[in-house]
């Protein structure tokens, strides 16, 4: 036999084991390849399907019940105005007792009649007033330390209402003394402007 075609047959042996033993040959056993559903992935919703969908996107979300005293008033508010929102209101007034009695510290009219109704108004240039007449230190706040809602009410005009109970520390730089009043804030809830005034200050009990 040629010697050349004994070389060439061992060649072909050995490449062909080379490719049984990498590769392998099927036993029967595999698992089937998977087939993807084209229907499946690639479904459009049915039109059904979009309306419930667009119902619960514009569904109302639920707003949670109020509680506490001034549950009522606050629950009859919001029936009206859907930007109020007891805490962002609890915040707002923070902020308005500390201009207010800041305001009033400075003897800053027009600062006042900004944040107070006219009844206020005039209490509280009476008093400055006076205060200038005897010079007399104006009492600062030092610290406010709690404020929380107490009451709450919306009247026939649709005037809302909301009282809130401070607490704080004044001073005139010789004496610090504890506040406690209840501020009442108002607002038409028939007038676009969000602001809230001051329409009534009580000593609280």
């Amino acid at each position: 036999m040629n010697i050349e075609l004994i070389i060439l047959a061992a060649i072909a042996v050995f490449v062909i084991s080379r490719l049984y033993a990498v590769l392998g040959t099927k036993t029967g056993a595999e698992q089937p390849a998977r087939r993807v559903n084209r229907e499946t992935v690639a479904r459009r919703p049915e039109p059904q399907e979009e309306e419930a969908a667009a119902e619960t996107d514009e569904r109302p979300r639920i707003r949670a019940a109020f509680t506490g005293p001034a549950a009522a008033g606050l629950e009859a508010i919001a029936n009206v105005d859907a930007q109020f929102a007891p805490d962002d209101f609890t915040k707002g007034a923070r902020k308005a007792y500390e201009l207010i009695v800041n305001a009033f510290a400075d003897g800053d009219r027009d600062a006042l009649r900004t944040l107070v109704d006219d009844d206020v108004m005039e209490v509280y240039s009476q008093a400055i007033t006076e205060r200038e007449a005897d010079k007399t230190e104006p009492m600062r706040l030092v610290r406010l330390k709690s404020a929380r809602i107490a009451e709450a009410s919306l009247d026939a005009q649709a005037i809302a209402r909301v009282s809130v109970s401070f607490e704080s520390d004044l001073s005139d730089g010789e004496n610090t003394r504890i506040a406690k009043e209840i501020w009442t804030f108002k607002r038409s809830t028939k007038n676009e402007n969000p602001n809230w005034v001051l329409d009534e200050v009580a000593t609280a009990s």
